[in-house]
Parts: C-alpha cells; structure tokens; sequence
C-alpha cells in the first residue's frame, strides 16, 4: 500500500469541503496522494459514501495514514460534534501509539471573520497533540497571511463563508490552503522515510 496523507473534513454547507479539496490538491503537488475521507453529521449512516459521492472515513484510514489534514466548520468556536465524536473513537490509536510522529495540520470554515476560526483550530489540534502527532501550520512567510482577504492564519487555513454563505473560496484563501496541503504531503513523506 502507498503512502498517503488523509484529508479529514466535516462540512455542513459545502465550504469545508471546498477547501479539502484544495488542501487535498496541495498535498498532492507535493508528490504524495491525498485521500479525501468525511463523516457523517448525525449518528446514523445509509452507506458508505456522502451524497457528494466522499466515502465515509474509518479508523482505519487514519491508522494507515502517513499525514493528516484536519477540517471542520466552527461550531461556537468549537470543531463539529461529528469531528469531536469520531476523535472520540481513538482511544485504541492513542494506547497502541499509532499516531506518534506523523504530521498534522487543521483549517476550518466560519460565517464572519471573528467566527472563532482559531479557537476552532486549536480545538482540533488539542487532540492530535494528545496522539503525538506533529502539528504542522502555515509559516508566516506566506505571502496572503501578509496582504489576503478572509480566513487563514499560521494556525491553518480558513475561509470566510458570509452569514449566508454567499462568498466563495477566495484567491488567497485557496492559496494558504494548497500551501498547507504541500508543507503537510512534503513532511509525510520526509517522516515515513524515518
């Protein structure tokens, strides 16, 4: 089985998505493949795949992985509850050590620019730190954390959706997001070679 970085999202309204996607497609110019995996909102499953055809992720697919890229929408500051139950589910990869020393990285879609994108960033990465996993954020170097619009910090990407979700994924946006996905695909690969 190859390598690959698992991009991890919820998304209720499509914009995480969106910048999984973006994400999935930096990890991949990186020369890594990038495995688009969601979960589902409620507690019941009719299959294995979401309606946009996203199959469903397993525990599996993140023991396996050599990467993670972490998205959720901001739930009052507060990564989804589908995101929080599914890390609850970990326990026998914090125990077996399964996640020690893999890279990670988080980013997040919110309503209004003050939406708590960071503390919605933090709260996922609270978990992976709890795993031993190595958290991996955009370096202050990239030029839209200097003059973009909209969402994203060195924490990780972000976009900003509108109150209605009237705005689309902007440039600068789309960039920190295929940024993040190179810098998380180019460190899978230069730990797994460890």
């Amino acid at each position: 089985m190859s390598a690959y970085v698992l991009v991890l999202y919820t998304s209720r309204h499509g914009d995480t998505a969106k910048l999984a996607r973006q994400v999935a497609q930096g990890v991949e110019e990186s020369g890594i493949e990038a495995r688009l995996r969601t979960l589902p909102e409620g507690d019941s499953v009719a299959g294995d795949t979401a309606d946009d055809g996203t199959l469903y992720c397993s525990i599996d697919d993140l023991r396996e992985c050599a990467g993670l890229a972490l998205g959720s929408p901001t739930r009052f500051g507060h990564m989804s509850s589908a995101m929080h139950r599914f890390l609850e589910r970990t326990s026998n990869l914090w125990i077996s050590g399964a996640l020690i020393d893999k890279p990670a990285s988080v980013f997040t879609s919110t309503s209004t620019l003050h939406g708590g994108q960071e503390s919605t960033l933090l709260s996922m990465m609270l978990p992976l730190i709890h795993h031993g996993m190595l958290i991996s954020g955009i370096p202050f170097s990239a030029e839209p954390l200097h003059s973009g619009e909209g969402g994203g910090s060195p924490y990780g990407a972000g976009h900003v959706a509108g109150d209605s979700g009237e705005n689309p994924i902007n440039r600068d946006e789309r960039q920190l997001a295929r940024i993040q996905g190179k810098r998380l695909g180019r460190l899978a690969q230069q730990l797994a070679k460890n």
